[in-house]
């Protein structure tokens, strides 16, 4: 079993959220349309939540950003019941069965200016 962890700021990337390639390059297709859904600052509060959980999963396979897993191969989307779920793909897939991962799950929250997130992998 692996564990990892990350914290940041609900603000913190808000310059780079503003840049197209960013987008791209850090979330999946499906995190991105839930984000224009909602307003403007509870996207950026949604987007940061799952980076935070995409920095934790990277724990968990052993690499960090920009150390060969491209964090939109990492997709943290709501199950039936609400609750964050971890889809690998990619160079992420290709990563976790190198670490012996099988199963990746998280738990993102927001309390005033922070966002933390917690993965687990086995």
């Amino acid at each position: 079993m692996r564990l990892g962890i990350d914290l940041l700021t609900r603000h913190e990337l808000d310059g780079l959220l503003s840049r197209t390639w960013f987008r791209r390059f850090a979330f999946a297709d499906a995190e991105l349309a839930h984000a224009e859904t909602l307003a403007a600052d509870r996207g950026g509060e949604f987007l940061a939540g799952r980076f935070a959980a995409k920095e934790a999963v990277l724990k968990v396979l052993g690499t960090g950003l920009f150390q060969g897993v491209v964090p939109s191969h990492i997709s943290v989307v709501r199950d039936g019941s609400g609750a964050p779920s971890v889809s690998l793909r990619d160079s992420a897939s290709t990563a976790a069965e190198a670490a012996g991962i099988t199963h990746v799950t998280v738990s993102i929250t927001h309390k005033r200016e922070l966002v933390a997130a917690v993965a687990v992998g086995w």
